[in-house]
């Protein structure tokens, strides 16, 4: 209670999440999905997505040659995140060659 009076559910449940980080697995989840779908399954497969930072996307790849053909295929994948994933607001991409699990 704030003020004496109840709290709304939707402030709490708003509340709970952030302290859980729910929140931030749902939008990595997303974001997951977001770049499954823009880069397609095939190179989905041999990538890993990293965090989101100043509109920067980490991507870890499996293998230099697919680091080539991802930045080759680079603004439209960067199209696509854009129309998939509005919020995160990705304009750049940072691949680097590593392990994938």
């Amino acid at each position: 209670m704030a003020n004496g009076r109840p709290q709304k559910i939707a402030d709490v449940l708003a509340e709970v999440m952030a302290r859980r980080g729910i929140a931030r697995i749902d939008s990595s989840a997303q974001l997951e999905q977001a770049w499954r779908t823009a880069a397609g399954e095939l190179a989905a497969k041999y990538t890993r997505v990293g965090a989101v930072k100043r509109g920067v996307l980490e991507v870890i790849v499996g293998h230099s040659a697919l680091v080539q053909e991802i930045t080759f295929q680079k603004v439209a994948i960067l199209g696509h995140l854009a129309r998939l994933a509005p919020d995160q607001r990705i304009g750049d991409l940072r691949l680097r060659v590593g392990p994938i699990e």
